[in-house]
């Protein structure tokens, strides 16, 4: 793993929600910081309601990650394109995000309860 990139235990209870909608809760999320970026929460997918995830075509490559895959949410208020990411097969340093998935919180409000 590259030196910048550190990967724990997110403690306690995360929840995320979009367009008013809980999309999932989880006590086993993971807190992914790296450099100088905020730390972002990862999901793990059997905590989140995937119903409501599309894939897209969209990808984009991390040299310390690998290739993510991007989400769209089906929202009732309409779809927020590409609002979540995932490391389908995560480079070896990065392994623990593997079945976790990411999200931009300027499209949904990821949160500690």
């Amino acid at each position: 793993m590259a030196d910048h990139i550190k990967i724990r235990p997110a403690t306690g209870t995360w929840v995320v929600r979009a367009a008013g909608a809980v999309l999932g809760e989880s006590t086993n999320a993971l807190e992914l910081a790296e450099g100088d970026y905020p730390p972002v929460i990862y999901f793990p997918r059997a905590d989140l309601a995937m119903a409501f995830l599309e894939p897209t075509d969209t990808t984009s490559t991390c040299p310390y990650k690998g290739e993510a895959s991007y989400f769209t949410i089906v929202a009732k208020s309409g779809p927020l394109a590409n609002a979540a990411w995932s490391y389908e097969r995560p480079l070896e340093g990065v392994a623990a995000i593997k079945d976790h998935l990411a999200f931009y919180s300027d499209k949904v409000a990821v949160e500690q309860v």
